[in-house]
């Protein structure tokens, strides 16, 4: 066995789920003698990794090119359900301005997504409707509402016509590209920001046709400055509603928006997750909607094979990593610790063994993280090692490897299966196998991947020397 570094445990040879007693014994005694084991590097986990909604959602914007390839299915509850329902193929069925349908194809959009297809001809219809849709980054869903704003939008008017709020400065901001790419060949329509900084003379009226802004900046603008004239607008979209209510202050001032618009406005309310708290808030501000779902891609653990590593501490799960690099060839690889000490630690020992390694942490700024995160996509390091940050929604198709060097548990130390899901799922994906190893250093950490084996109820296997063939087919 190539790992001969680990085999000496006294604990080793245990079956997973004889650890289990033994374990909550050991924490028990432990915690009444008042020592608990803390990270190995009495470091604490990167709690700033716990990220908030809205700087995911930013990352993810920032790092997608394009839309992601999604086998999702859409669901479509109607108003109306006496409705003829309408599905669009193409964007020429859509009848659009010849100026949109350039910027449309400018964009790189060659045919509607699936939430795209349901969601236009609602956004689109006569008389408008209202819309509250579901979907994840990277489905079209900004473009989709976007095109309806330019679409509803008559240049002639030299007012506001069309007010899109979304959570945050730098999300507004990235909305507002995705306007001006769209209408690049629609110059007779302008767009205005309301966010922090951009100040204007009181007394003035806004003549923009579109105004995107942050919820406190947009309601300044309508009540108090009276910058724009809440009564002439026709399309009101909220953005990332799940991200608005978990932010202070922000649903209030959604709503009191809502209330100085026109009855027959169009409201459209998109979210990606559509918890109790998202749905009370969705029906207060869109009254009578049309509700499209994009139920949630399954990620699944078939096509990734599993395999644990028996260590004694760090520096032994760092030789065995050294082993499994020597063994095997490995196209790029995720490392995932559980602080940013032991990420730091780790990526400096890979750089010295002649790695081209890569390092995210929750200290850095999002744009920093997306530079990280392009830099790894385009191949120039072949290792990213990471805490929390890069669990979740970011797709590289040339990861092979995910490996935990540090198994992923809350706060109270119990495994955070949701979390394991998503850091494996970076690899096996787009039709691929993959391949996930767990570094295991302890009976505490034997007893959290026994946890997680009986969760998803798949067998994690000791890995050993007769497993590199196999393994070799799939990181390479």
């Amino acid at each position: 066995m190539i790992f001969y570094v680990i085999a000496q445990s006294s604990w080793s040879d245990l079956p997973l789920s004889s650890l289990q007693i033994r374990e909550n014994e050991d924490r028990s005694r432990a915690e009444a003698n008042g020592t608990t084991k803390t990270d190995d590097d009495g470091d604490k986990p990167d709690e700033d990794d716990k990220e908030d909604r809205a700087a995911q959602s930013l990352l993810n914007k920032l790092i997608r090119s394009n839309l992601v390839n999604t086998t999702n299915q859409v669901e479509v509850l109607q108003r109306d359900p006496n409705s003829p329902l309408y599905s669009v193929k193409s964007f020429e069925e859509l009848r659009l301005k010849s100026q949109l349908l350039q910027g449309v194809y400018a964009m790189g959009f060659n045919r509607p997504s699936k939430i795209q297809e349901n969601a236009l001809p609602m956004m689109l219809a006569e008389p408008p409707q209202n819309l509250i849709a579901q979907s994840q980054s990277g489905t079209g869903k900004t473009a989709a509402f976007v095109l309806a704003m330019l679409s509803r939008v008559d240049p002639s008017n030299k007012w506001p016509q069309c007010l899109c709020v979304s959570p945050t400065y730098e999300l507004a901001l990235q909305t507002g590209k995705v306007i001006e790419q769209m209408g690049k060949f629609y110059p007779d329509v302008k767009l205005q920001y309301a966010i922090r900084g951009n100040k204007l003379d009181r007394g003035m009226k806004i003549q923009e046709h579109i105004v995107i802004g942050t919820p406190g900046t947009v309601l300044d603008w309508c009540i108090k400055l009276k910058f724009i004239d809440p009564k002439k607008i026709k399309v009101f979209v909220l953005d990332e509603a799940d991200v608005m209510i978990a932010t202070q202050g922000h649903q209030d001032q959604s709503i009191r928006i809502q209330r100085t618009l026109p009855k027959d406005c169009q409201m459209l309310l998109f979210s990606a997750t559509f918890e109790d708290s998202v749905w009370k808030f969705a029906q207060r501000i869109v009254p009578d909607p049309n509700i499209i779902k994009l139920k949630r891609e399954e990620e699944t653990l078939d096509t990734i094979k599993q395999y644990y590593v028996l260590c004694n501490n760090k520096e032994e799960k760092f030789m065995a990593l050294c082993n499994i690099y020597g063994a095997i060839t490995i196209a790029q690889a995720m490392i995932f610790c559980h602080t940013r000490k032991t990420a730091g630690w780790l990526a400096g020992e890979l750089s010295k063994e002649g790695h081209q390694v890569a390092l995210l942490s929750g200290e850095m700024v999002v744009e920093q993280r997306a530079a990280v995160i392009d830099r790894f996509r385009e191949g120039k390091e072949k290792v990213l090692v990471t805490t929390n940050v890069c669990a979740r929604g970011i797709d590289v198709e040339q990861v092979s490897v995910v490996i935990n060097f540090d198994l992923p548990v809350d706060k109270d130390g119990n495994p955070d299966n949701e979390t394991y899901l998503h850091r494996i799922g970076r690899t096996g994906r787009f039709g691929k196998r993959g391949l996930a190893i767990n570094m295991v250093d302890s009976k505490m950490s034997m007893n959290i991947l026994s946890r997680i084996q009986e969760h998803f109820n798949k067998k994690i296997a000791r890995l050993d020397t007769d497993d590199l063939d196999e393994i070799e087919k799939i990181a390479s």
